[in-house]
């Protein structure tokens, strides 16, 4: 319940965080320098009960936010982010943004791309949300896309569910 509340919170700050907010993305390009693959920290840790020492100049409700969308990976892969890491940072799915490589040994290879971006925090947030209401990964996936179909950057190309 802890984790839920946390997620509720994020949900009202991301509204009022800056990074590639809706207002940045529409109508410029400059956002796409925030993206840059070589702008992004990565870090490997055991699993996702080990979060990346990156967090831990971040708020609790960050470090909540990444631990959620590592263990969703079966969600977040099929839900698109719209912030533009799609054509800057190679990303292909909103967990992504999050994790850049999971490892047989169950190891997470963590991106920093997330702390940086409050689209990215916002779309996992109400993912995951949804995804604990009961809500099917069609209907999170068709929310999302029409949240962020307008005034937003194009979507990763995240396969169709």
């Amino acid at each position: 319940m802890r984790v839920i509340n946390m997620m509720i919170v994020c949900l009202v700050i991301m509204g009022v965080v800056s990074g590639c907010s809706k207002e940045e993305l529409s109508g410029t390009e400059d956002h796409h320098d925030a993206h840059s693959v070589s702008h992004d920290i990565r870090e490997e840790t055991t699993g996702t009960d080990a979060l990346p020492s990156f967090l831990e100049s971040q708020p609790e409700d960050i470090q909540i936010i990444y631990q959620a969308a590592a263990k969703h990976e079966d969600l977040l892969e099929f839900i698109p982010c719209y912030c533009g890491c799609g054509e800057t940072a190679n990303h292909k799915n909103n967990y992504d943004c999050f994790v850049f490589d999971k490892k047989e040994n169950g190891s997470l290879v963590w991106d920093d791309h997330g702390t940086k971006c409050g689209v990215c925090l916002e779309i996992a947030t109400q993912s995951i949300l949804d995804y604990q209401e009961g809500k099917s990964l069609k209907e999170i996936r068709e929310k999302i896309d029409t949240h962020y179909e307008s005034g937003y950057a194009k979507p990763t190309p995240t396969p169709e569910v």
